[in-house]
């Protein structure tokens, strides 16, 4: 198994471009642990590349908070390409290592397909599940100032579904509570799906104690 010492220039590299509580370097070391996890268990995969890309997975984070149409995964498969290639990395791992990278994102029309790409999907996606996810998950809305939920039509608190306007709550219902579905190895599968009650719980509680709250707000007062 690969040791947390192997690719000292790639982990520092990836250390200068990480600048976001979200998505800081325990995300990428909390992902990389994940990943060699699945790796043991699956068996097959090459965890040196497998490491590089888990270590060079968001290195485009930056250029997409600065430009929101920027594709942090596509900017950042290009950058990592690049810094292996520099760095004497042979063209064939350094397209593959771009590959895992292009196609770990949630968001995406470009599947995984390498076994190693794959792994990368799942480990990223298993650091957004449960209370560490919901965490990251209002970290980040927090940088992008935005609200915990929205007002429906009736003054109350929307749970999410079919929103258009960003919360956490869209946010939950877009993305968090279809995670558990969409894991590729079973031993993703198998951490994702302990994790999955502690979101849930988060999530309804956070919408009981805000309903409740408008339903007072919204009683007329007596007479």
């Amino acid at each position: 198994m690969t040791s947390r010492t192997a690719f000292p220039a790639a982990e520092a590299y990836m250390r200068s471009c990480m600048n976001d509580s979200a998505h800081d370097v325990e995300h990428i070391y909390r992902v990389w642990q994940y990943a060699l996890d699945i790796a043991g268990r699956e068996g097959g995969a090459d965890t040196g590349l497998l490491t590089v890309a888990c270590l060079l997975h968001d290195v485009g984070r930056a250029e997409q908070f600065a430009d929101p149409a920027v594709d942090h995964a596509v900017r950042g498969a290009e950058k990592a390409y690049v810094w292996l290639i520099e760095n004497g990395y042979p063209a064939g791992f350094a397209g593959a290592a771009r590959d895992c990278i292009q196609t770990h994102r949630f968001r995406s029309d470009a599947p995984p397909q390498s076994l190693e790409a794959k792994i990368l999907f799942d480990a990223d996606k298993l650091d957004v599940c449960g209370a560490v996810g919901i965490a990251r998950t209002l970290f980040y809305q927090a940088h992008t100032s935005q609200p915990l939920y929205t007002l429906d039509g009736r003054g109350g608190v929307s749970d999410g579904e079919g929103d258009t306007a960003p919360s956490f709550c869209r946010e939950y219902r877009f993305k968090l509570e279809k995670l558990y579905g969409q894991f590729y190895t079973k031993r993703g599968s198998e951490l994702a799906a302990k994790r999955k009650a502690a979101a849930r719980q988060f999530y309804q509680a956070l919408l009981d104690e805000t309903r409740e709250c408008y339903a007072v707000l919204n009683t007329p007062c007596p007479e």
